[in-house]
C-alpha cells in the first residue's frame, strides 16, 4: 500500500508539473474553460455560494449578487491554475507578480529576535504568499500552517508547493506548537502564516463574532492562543489583486506582542480587517465554504462549557 501511494504521489506530481510548464496566458485560457464547467455544468457548490453572498450583502440586489458570483468563479478557477504554476515558476517571475508592502515590519522584528505571526483569510491567492521569498535573516524559517488533505497524493503535492522557497516549511496545525517551541529553544527566528477564517467544529467553538452581516459567527481562537504563548508580533495580511496574474500583500500591524492584548482581541481585530478587505472586492473570497452552517442557537441547545471545554449536554 505504501509503494502504491508513493507511485500515485509521483504520478500526480509530474502530471501537474507538466501542466505548470505552460505559460500563464495559456493556463488562464484553461481556467476560463474550467470556469464554464465548474459554474454552469457541474454547478459546484452554487447553492452555498449564492446563499453566502445573499446573506452577507443584503443591500445588493440579485443582479449585483450574480455579477460577484460570476467573478468569484472566474477567480476560483484562476486560483487553481495559479497554484499549479508554482511547481515551475521562477522566483524572479513570482516576485514580479507578487508585491509585498511593509516587508520591513516583518524583517526588522525577525532581525531583532522577535518572531512573527501573519494572520490571513482565504482571500486572493494565499498559496502564492507562502511561496514568495522575502528578505529574511539567513537562519530564518517561514512557513504555512495547514490542515492535511485526506487524499495523500494531493496532500503531498500541496506540501511540495508550500515548501518550494528555501526558507519555507509546511507544518500540520496539530504539530505547530511543538515546532515553534523547538525553534525558540534553538534560537531560530520564524514567521508563520495562520489562515484563521475556517469554521471550527462544535468542540472548538469558544467565541462568536459578527462577520459579514451575520451577528454570531463561530471563529477559531486556537491560533491566537499560540501567538500569545509565543509573544509573537502579529500582522494582518491584506491582499489585493490589481490585475489578473498579479497580487499585492500589505502587512498591517495588529500587535507588537500578542500577549499584551486582552484575550480574543487579536481574533476580533483580524475579523474586522478581513471583513473590510472582502467588502472592498468580494469576488476574491472563498465563498464555496459553508461558513455559517453552525448556529449559536443550536450550540446553546446541544453544548455547554465545562472548565473551558465544550461538552455535549446529556
Amino acid at each position: 500500500m505504501g509503494i502504491n501511494n508513493r507511485i500515485l504521489e509521483t504520478v500526480v506530481y509530474y502530471f501537474f508539473y507538466l501542466i505548470s510548464l505552460l505559460p500563464l496566458r495559456l493556463l488562464y485560457l484553461l481556467a476560463d474553460i474550467e470556469c464554464f464547467f465548474v459554474k454552469d455544468v457541474i454547478r459546484y457548490r452554487r447553492g452555498i455560494v449564492r446563499r453566502n453572498l445573499v446573506s452577507s450583502f443584503p443591500e445588493k440586489d440579485l443582479r449585483e449578487i450574480k455579477v460577484i458570483e460570476k467573478r468569484f468563479y472566474h477567480w476560483f478557477c484562476d486560483y487553481f491554475f495559479e497554484t499549479i504554476k508554482l511547481l515551475s515558476i521562477s522566483e524572479e517571475e513570482l516576485r514580479r507578480r507578487f508585491t509585498i508592502v511593509n516587508n520591513d515590519l516583518v524583517a526588522d522584528s525577525l532581525t531583532k529576535g522577535q518572531n512573527v505571526a501573519a494572520i490571513l483569510g482565504h482571500y486572493c491567492n494565499w498559496e502564492w504568499l507562502s511561496c514568495v521569498g522575502i528578505e529574511l535573516p539567513d537562519n530564518c524559517v517561514t512557513g504555512m500552517i495547514y490542515h492535511p488533505l485526506r487524499n495523500k497524493a494531493f496532500d503531498d503535492l500541496f506540501r511540495r508547493i508550500r515548501s518550494r522557497e528555501r526558507h519555507a516549511v509546511a507544518i500540520p496545525k496539530k504539530d505547530i506548537l511543538r515546532h515553534l517551541i523547538d525553534y525558540r529553544r534553538r534560537g531560530i527566528p520564524n514567521i508563520f502564516g495562520y489562515i484563521s477564517d475556517q469554521g471550527p467544529k462544535w468542540e472548538n467553538i469558544h467565541l462568536w463574532l459578527p462577520f459579514l452581516n451575520h451577528p454570531e459567527t463561530p471563529v477559531f481562537t486556537g491560533g491566537e492562543k499560540i501567538m500569545r504563548k509565543m509573544h509573537n508580533k502579529v500582522v494582518y495580511v491584506e491582499m489585493s489583486r490589481p490585475h489578473r496574474g498579479y497580487y499585492t500583500c500589505t502587512y498591517r500591524l495588529l500587535a507588537d506582542d500578542a500577549a499584551t492584548l486582552p484575550e480574543n482581541e487579536i481574533t476580533r481585530r483580524f475579523f474586522r480587517h478581513l471583513e473590510a478587505t472582502i467588502r472592498r472586492e468580494p469576488a476574491y473570497y472563498l465563498w464555496t465554504h459553508n461558513r455559517w452552517k453552525r448556529t449559536k442557537e443550536e450550540f446553546d441547545r446541544r453544548f455547554t462549557i465545562v472548565h473551558g471545554k465544550v461538552v455535549e449536554k446529556r
